[in-house]
């Protein structure tokens, strides 16, 4: 096993969290084997909650922001062209034995091979999303196909020697004495589910007022009170939810992605389209019912096999785009009964 590993996977959320197995899958084999993530500023934060990871690289840095409030620890590069030259400068300087470009991307595997690694490993041609990444790798790897994207990355560890199984997602979250106090404040110690309504993608979205609903009968049959999770841009959009509830829904207070895994951990459901709230709350073991319209929850989907998955994948027509071509989004056809149903089952299984 080589000692000292650089881990490639600028963005996003969701993805990240996908890739963590593989540090854990080459800790596991090798626990004195350091390993560096190179991440951009926006999705650092994920990083801070991993356990065995050296320290994170990251790049992309807004000269206003500071040190992330969540992380590894490690240098912070500008964004623009100075900040990229002192960034492959450190790396240079770290003598990776091997970078793992787990991305697929042109800019993926440019830094990965601007790192100066003895070794570049990556994914085979025709497993790329950008083809002509494969041209910067010294060694090509085949994943298992069709596959969950956790066993295709794993498939990069495998190449190193490391066992792959079992999958291990070692993603903790913050104590946060404000968030505490807060939802203590909101839920007075009761049992609750979290609605997570927003996505970057449009076509990812289930309708705000089937959410609502989902808020009531919740309440209604469980005694379960919802809490609608937002980000950055969804603030309207969770407000309209709540607003729609009859009182069995609140606002969440707003939170960092550690606090975010914290107020997953405590849920006794979830229910999100392909986010990446959604895969944290899978990564910290709770219970889910994922919502999928553009994407394939076999290939992204939660892991567990006591989640439930709601797809429409098999009809949608436009595929991993982020706007919808035909005007009616097919998760819009996802009914709240069938939600419902999946929602019980869940929870019987808890």
């Amino acid at each position: 096993m080589p000692s000292r590993i650089l881990i490639v996977r600028l963005s996003a959320l969701g993805d990240i969290v996908h890739a963590v197995p593989v540090l854990a899958a080459l800790r596991r084999h090798d626990p004195s084997v350091e390993v560096d993530w190179l991440v951009e500023e926006a999705y650092a934060p994920i990083l801070g909650l991993v356990d065995g990871l050296h320290q994170q690289v990251v790049v992309r840095a807004s000269e206003r922001a500071g040190p992330p409030a969540e992380g590894a620890g490690g240098p912070r590069f500008l964004h623009g062209p100075s900040g990229y030259v002192r960034a492959v400068a450190f790396l240079r300087r770290q003598r990776y034995d091997v970078a793992l470009d787990l991305q697929g991307l042109i800019k993926s595997a440019v830094w990965a091979r601007a790192s100066g690694a003895r070794r570049v490993v990556g994914f085979a041609r025709e497993h790329l999303r950008e083809p002509p990444a494969a041209w910067l790798y010294h060694e090509r790897v085949t994943p298992p196909h069709p596959a969950h994207v956790i066993h295709k990355n794993l498939a990069l560890a495998a190449h190193l020697g490391a066992a792959v199984a079992p999958v291990s997602l070692p993603l903790g979250s913050v104590p946060s004495p404000a968030l505490a106090t807060a939802m203590k404040g909101l839920l007075d110690g009761a049992r609750y589910a979290v609605l997570n309504p927003g996505a970057g993608w449009p076509n990812k979205r289930w309708p705000a007022e089937r959410f609502a609903a989902m808020a009531r009968e919740l309440h209604r049959r469980h005694g379960l009170l919802s809490l609608v999770t937002w980000g950055p841009a969804e603030r309207a959009l969770a407000d309209e939810i709540v607003a729609s509830s009859d009182g069995a829904a609140r606002l969440s207070p707003q939170t960092s992605v550690g606090e975010l895994a914290a107020v997953m951990r405590g849920a006794a459901l979830v229910v999100a389209g392909d986010t990446g709230p959604l895969h944290i709350a899978a990564a910290v073991g709770a219970p889910v019912v994922g919502l999928y319209g553009p994407t394939w929850p076999e290939r992204n989907g939660p892991w567990d096999p006591a989640d439930e998955v709601i797809s429409r994948a098999d009809r949608c027509q436009c595929h991993h785009k982020r706007q919808c071509l035909t005007g009616a989004p097919c998760i819009e056809t996802i009914g709240l009964d069938e939600v419902l149903d999946a929602a019980e089952r869940r929870l019987r299984r808890t």
